[in-house]
């Protein structure tokens, strides 16, 4: 049976904005209070996933959630008419309410962490959606995601949905943005390598001293044990503390990995050695060849790494059993790792082609190729057992194009999110927009 990695890509929602809100994440901090354009935002990314899809790879879209959140800010002490819940908000605490109006939820690589049916106890998809509570804007996304992702992946033969982790800091999940899955094909068993920060009850783990560390051991060790993954089938490693005191927010940036083939920093680890050589040995035993590519800190420096987005980028298998690396314009804009990566294709490695894309408005929030996509592995009767609404056509790809020109803003700033119209527009949106994906009722403007 024929087996695939289809990527989910974040719709970017017409809340974008440069709100600052991500202390850790370089590009966010350094772009506060810029205006954002919301629909060259959602424009970019959906010329990227029309893009795979003509090169033949599946493409999925997540939707994005509804902004701003007012049941959010209800619960915070604001009351009154939706739009004397904004106005107060914006009147008594604006933070509050750029936070609410996060589009942060594009960056589906934080939706959830996804293990295939080939790899789980039971043969079938799990799916656990990601607590994201080291930031406040991020931890109102997962009741949502829940929903979107229960009606993508519906049927529960097939499919399995589990509630986010306990949002305390001890089980802090960042969802696929610290998990990459190793295997000879998407269909077999393979190896699930998860990245943690820092531990929460083991102090033989190093902390980082300057930003905080988001995953957990302890979180990691959860999923796993939710999806019912074998000890033979996961490998736990530590990201290096110093680099995400370099603004190392989460593994992807630092690290990619798809197939036989892990793609990482020279820095990006702790026990480097001793992971490379478990997770040789575990795919071994899966009969996987296991290989890594080290970037030497003396050609790329983590700096170069943060502000290009070097790692976050898309590892794609092509059919001739080469690979594809998706970066940003930024790889191209920065001397150093463009001579890298040229030097790299040239080599006669498993990595044969580079692909530029302009992702500039998600890029600017702090966020690039890798983080907008969740990947999911499917076989055949899986991928039919998918909402077809979501995946990626071009007949699709027309109509979501006309629907971000019809209904988002092509200017955000942040005086502009006190307006309640912007509500409405968001509500009108995401009202069709379910319609269009035939999600159903998901948002809850639509529930309640």
């Amino acid at each position: 049976m024929k087996s695939f990695e289809v990527n989910f890509d974040g719709l970017v929602g017409p809340t974008h904005n440069y709100g600052g809100l991500s202390f850790g994440n370089v590009a966010s901090q350094s772009n506060s209070q810029q205006a954002s354009n919301p629909k060259e935002a959602a424009l970019q990314g959906l010329e990227k996933m029309k893009a795979l899809m003509d090169m033949g790879f599946v493409q999925g879209v997540l939707a994005p959630q509804e902004r701003p959140d007012v049941a959010a800010l209800r619960s915070l002490g604001f009351s009154g008419t939706d739009a004397q819940v904004i106005e107060r908000a914006a009147k008594e605490a604006m933070p509050l309410l750029v936070a609410s109006c996060s589009a942060s939820s594009m960056w589906v690589a934080n939706a959830a962490t996804v293990s295939p049916s080939a790899d789980t106890a039971d043969g079938r998809v799990h799916f656990t959606a990601a607590n994201l509570n080291c930031k406040y804007h991020r931890s109102i996304e997962h009741p949502t995601t829940s929903r979107v992702l229960g009606a993508m992946f519906a049927d529960q033969q097939h499919f399995a949905h589990h509630a986010a982790l306990p949002a305390v800091a001890q089980f802090g999940d960042e969802g696929a943005a610290n998990h990459t899955r190793f295997c000879r094909e998407y269909g077999e068993a393979g190896v699930e390598f998860f990245v943690f920060g820092r531990s929460a009850f083991d102090s033989r783990y190093p902390a980082p001293q300057k930003y905080p560390a988001r995953q957990t051991l302890e979180a990691s060790q959860a999923v796993a044990r939710l999806h019912g993954l074998s000890e033979e089938g996961v490998v736990f490693a530590q990201q290096n503390p110093s680099v995400i005191d370099q603004g190392v927010f989460h593994n992807d940036v630092i690290a990619v990995g798809n197939g036989e083939l892990l793609f990482h920093h020279q820095d990006a680890f702790l026990n480097t050695e001793q992971m490379l050589a478990e997770l040789h040995g575990k795919l071994a035993a899966r009969g996987a060849n296991f290989q890594s590519i080290s970037v030497p800190r003396d050609q790329v420096a983590v700096e170069d790494a943060v502000r290009s987005y070097l790692f976050n980028s898309q590892l794609l298998s092509r059919a001739d059993g080469s690979m594809l690396l998706i970066v940003p314009e930024e790889c191209r804009a920065n001397p150093r790792v463009w001579q890298y990566l040229q030097g790299l294709t040239a080599a006669g490695g498993p990595i044969r082609e580079v692909k530029v894309f302009d992702l500039k408005q998600s890029m600017q929030n702090g966020g690039g190729p890798a983080c907008l996509r969740l990947r999911v592995a499917l076989n055949e009767t899986e991928l039919a057992a998918v909402n077809p609404g979501v995946i990626m056509t071009a007949p699709l790809y027309d109509t979501l194009t006309q629907w971000v020109s019809k209904h988002y803003r092509d200017a955000l700033r942040e005086s502009d999110l006190a307006d309640p119209q912007l509500l409405l527009e968001c509500r009108t949106a995401l009202d069709e927009l379910t319609q269009i994906l035939k999600l159903g009722s998901v948002y809850p403007f639509q529930i309640n």
